[in-house]
Formats: structure tokens, C-alpha cells, sequence
């Protein structure tokens, strides 16, 4: 093996970390990234690690079709990601299909539990290669029992057009403060402007490199996740309440608009990066680490900000993990989390006053099942339908726009993709 391809072992095999982190259901990516033997590798091994990582879990459902066609039985753990690894490297990475073959049968020679396997990671691997690429039906590329749902929810083609999203890489969405000058940040950033002031980029890297990151003049924030917070009609000086915050975007959001934000989550570890994330924007907010379905506090607000936990369905663009995951008994227990929240926030909530409820999920027992629910059970709120003409302030597309007057944020909605949100907008009587 040449010394180029022993320099990329090291990412490789924090690779097969994070693939593992994700599959298990041990953190996820991200907590994974966060461990120590991910943190002392040099900034590009990081960022290759992620990117083998996300490419196999991005298409995991064809390479694993393509990869059971090949083997009697799955093999050990550790096997089965090498053979994802070497996989995603040939066919949808810019590697060398000999380097992904040699890199990983190195790497199972390198541990013992894998070791027996050489042979078969070799042969399995080349017999792929002869093949040609797995399937492209995007039908394969979300779990079947969450594929389904889609179908049920929204039809065949709708769930089609949304699985199609999950192997495409995202572009970067930057939420701006009010008064920075779009024009030249969008020049500045090779960005194109959105629709509610967000702007769309392509580059990589450092973000905080950036123009304007050390200037506090925009934060990274989806599209889609920037609409909620534009649906509250709040003015400066009035209290507003940001329940489930972190990580933090609809935070700086509300606190830009010159409002009284109180910011709480259950996470204290979580409200750090919202902390910081205030303090680099130069914006305020009161930071409350509690569980917002039992806060002890007798204050009541102006407007309430509900983004939920729940099963991020509709977050898979940038953490395909979630899928992965996720599990058929997530959403009903969620549910239940969601509707304790759900009354706690119209608890405080001043006479009059706007309750704005989303998720990132694509599920309808976190959405719209939830608002029926929650209308039925609360005769001091009543629906405050969201209307056509808001769209361009707020930033969401027309097709997102329900009868019912909520929101329905599907990845494909957007050109270049959104996450998958749900919002609702209350008021009380």
C-alpha cells in the first residue's frame, strides 16, 4: 500500500466510528464527532471522516441491497461498515475504486475482530465493483417502515420526491440580522437570497471563516427553520417565550426583532452554544435550563415559540442518522412529549396572545394530528391560520401552505431542498 493511502486510515477508521455511533443508536454523528479520538485528528482527516461517514448513511438502503446480494450472511459489525465504507468510496465519492478497495480491507487486517474477513471484504468489494453502481431508486433510501408512512401521509409521488432528498448534499442557509446588507454579504459569500431574508450558499469549509461570522452578522440556520419564528406578529418590548431553544437559531431570531426573550431547554450542556451564539451576535435573551412541560415560573407572555422534540424526521438532508434511528415507537411516545408541552405553552400564554407550534418532523402524529388534538382538548385556543400572503416575508413556498391554514415544509417544496417542518399558529381566546 502507498503512503498516500496509509495517510487516509486514520479518517477512515474514525469513519467506521461514526457509522457505527449512528447505527447503534449510541449519540448519533454528532456526539461522536465530539469524542476525543475524533478531536485530535488534523482538521481535514475531520472533515474526510464526515464525509465518508455521511455518504454511507446517505446511501445506505442501495448499498446494503447491493452488499446482501453478495454475502450468505451478515457478517460482524465492524465487517458490514467496511464494506459500506468501501462502497460509498467507490460509487459516490471521488476515490479511486483501488484505493477503496485496498483502504479497506487494510483497515479490517488492522483490527482483530476483523481481521478473518480480509478475503471477504476484498471479493465482496470487487464483485461490486464489477456490478457497477447499486440501484438509484429512491424508494430504497429511507428505512421501509418510514417510507411507508410517507406513502400513507402523502402519497406515493409526494413520498418519492421526498426520499429523493435524502442522498443529495445540502447547501449551507444563513440567517441574517435585520439591517445587514444582503447584497453585499450575498456578493461576499457567492450566495443566492431566499424568500424571508435567508441566504443559500455553496461553499465549504470553516464557517467560522467566513465574511461576517466574526461580526456576528448572520448565523447557520436551514431555511425552513427560520420560518416559524417570522409567523409570530411581535413588536419590540413585548415578552416572548422560546420553549425546547437550543440550539439557538430562533433564539437569535426573536431576540433581533428587539423583543424580551426568555430561552429555555432542558439541556444546560445545549444552552451553552446559545450563549455563545447570543453573545457572538451581540443579542440578549434570559437562558433558563428547565423542562418546559414543568417550569416553575408564574410569568405569562406576549407570544410563545413551541419547536418541540420530536423524532427530526425531516432534518435527514444534514443528519441522515435520524433515520437510521429512529424506531416505529418514537413518534407515539414523542406524541404524548409534545402534548404536555403543547399545554404548558398555552398555560402562559397572555390572553390574546400567538403560540407558534412546529417540529422538524414529517410524521402527522407530531403535526397535524397534534393541532386537531390539541384544538379539541383547549377551548381557550383557537387556530390562527397562516395565510398565502405571508409566504414571502415569512419564507416558506406556496406548496407548503395547507388548507387548513398550517404549514407543511416538505424537503422537495424548496428549489435545492428545506428540512421537513410542520408549524401551526395559535391564539387564545
Amino acid at each position: 500500500m502507498t503512503q498516500e493511502l496509509n495517510d487516509g486510515l486514520p479518517a477512515r477508521e474514525a469513519a467506521l466510528t461514526l457509522i457505527d455511533a449512528a447505527l447503534s443508536r449510541r449519540g448519533g454523528i454528532d456526539e461522536a464527532a465530539s469524542a476525543n479520538g475524533f478531536r485530535f485528528l488534523e482538521p481535514r482527516e475531520r472533515a474526510f471522516a464526515r464525509a465518508l461517514a455521511m455518504a454511507v448513511l446517505r446511501h445506505l438502503g442501495p448499498i446494503d441491497r447491493a452488499l446482501a446480494a453478495k454475502l450468505q450472511k451478515a457478517p460482524p459489525d465492524r465487517v458490514m461498515h467496511l464494506l459500506r465504507l468501501g462502497a460509498a468510496q467507490a460509487f459516490h465519492l471521488e476515490v479511486p475504486a483501488f484505493a477503496a478497495v485496498a483502504t479497506s480491507v487494510e483497515l479490517a487486517g488492522a483490527n482483530k475482530a476483523s481481521r478473518p474477513f480480509k478475503g471477504l471484504v476484498n471479493a465482496v468489494l470487487r464483485g461490486l465493483l464489477r456490478d457497477g453502481p447499486p440501484s438509484d431508486d429512491p424508494t430504497l433510501l429511507a428505512p421501509p417502515w418510514l417510507y411507508a408512512r410517507w406513502v400513507a401521509a402523502f402519497g406515493e409521488a409526494t413520498a418519492r420526491e421526498i426520499a429523493g432528498q435524502i442522498a443529495i448534499e445540502p447547501a449551507t442557509d444563513l440567517s441574517l440580522k435585520p439591517g445587514a446588507d444582503v447584497a453585499a454579504l450575498a456578493e461576499a459569500l457567492e450566495a443566492e437570497a431566499l424568500d424571508g431574508g435567508s441566504l443559500r450558499l455553496r461553499r465549504k469549509g470553516d464557517v467560522a471563516a467566513w465574511p461576517g461570522f466574526e461580526d456576528g452578522t448572520w448565523w447557520v440556520q436551514d431555511a425552513a427553520a427560520a420560518v416559524p419564528a417570522r409567523l409570530l406578529a411581535i413588536k419590540p418590548g413585548d415578552k416572548v417565550l422560546d420553549l425546547c431553544a437550543a440550539p439557538g437559531g430562533k433564539t437569535l431570531q426573536l431576540a433581533a426583532t428587539g423583543v424580551e426573550v426568555v430561552a429555555l431547554d432542558r439541556s444546560a450542556a445545549r444552552l451553552k452554544r446559545v450563549t455563545e451564539n447570543l453573545a457572538r451576535t451581540h443579542l440578549e435573551a434570559e437562558i433558563v435550563a428547565a423542562d418546559a412541560a414543568v417550569w416553575e415560573d408564574d410569568r405569562t407572555f406576549d407570544a410563545i415559540l413551541l419547536d418541540a422534540p420530536c423524532s427530526a424526521t425531516g432534518t435527514f438532508r444534514r443528519h441522515p442518522d435520524v433515520l437510521w434511528a429512529a424506531r416505529p415507537g418514537d413518534v407515539a411516545s414523542l406524541a404524548t412529549v409534545q402534548a404536555r408541552i403543547l399545554d404548558s405553552a398555552a398555560d402562559r400564554l397572555k390572553p390574546g396572545g400567538q403560540l407558534v407550534y412546529c417540529v422538524c418532523s414529517l410524521e402527522p402524529e407530531e403535526g397535524e394530528a397534534q393541532v386537531e388534538a390539541f384544538l379539541a382538548r383547549r377551548a381557550d385556543m383557537a387556530l390562527d391560520p397562516i395565510a398565502a400572503g405571508e409566504g414571502g416575508s415569512a419564507g416558506f413556498p406556496e406548496a407548503s401552505l395547507t388548507p387548513r391554514g398550517t404549514l407543511r415544509l416538505l424537503p422537495h417544496h424548496r428549489d435545492g431542498g428545506q428540512d421537513g417542518f410542520f408549524a401551526a399558529r395559535f391564539r387564545k381566546v
